[in-house]
């Protein structure tokens, strides 16, 4: 099965319109890259398009992901924002990784919670 995980900082106190665009930023960031890069992979996922959205305590755990994504060489993203309205510019909120098989995104995300 085919997957894609958002994890999403909760130290930062979003509001829930925030952390939805920010998981919708990172959707499309990310399907995005794995659209071109990994084209088989998200041919499966975008049959059905699953998405599990998880939250991370800090800055520290999203970087933990971020890292353990780019060594497996898996497709993610990490999201910035701009600061328009309840962050600072250049604040990042979460990392999206997949569309990428279940078991290899659940060895890096399978201990954290759904948001």
């Amino acid at each position: 099965m085919i997957k894609q995980v958002i994890a999403v900082r909760t130290d930062l106190k979003m509001g829930k319109g925030k952390i939805a665009a920010q998981v919708g930023h990172a959707c499309v960031m990310a399907s995005e890259t794995a659209r071109v890069s990994y084209n088989d992979w998200w041919s499966q996922w975008w049959q059905g398009q699953e998405k599990v959205v998880l939250k991370v305590p800090s800055y520290g755990d999203l970087e933990h992901i971020r890292c353990e994504a780019a060594r497996m060489k898996l497709p993610y993203c990490v999201v910035s924002d701009a600061g328009h309205t309840q962050l600072s510019p250049g604040t990042v909120t979460c990392v999206s990784v997949g569309p990428a098989p279940e078991r290899m995104i659940d060895s890096i995300t399978g201990d954290l919670s759904l948001l």
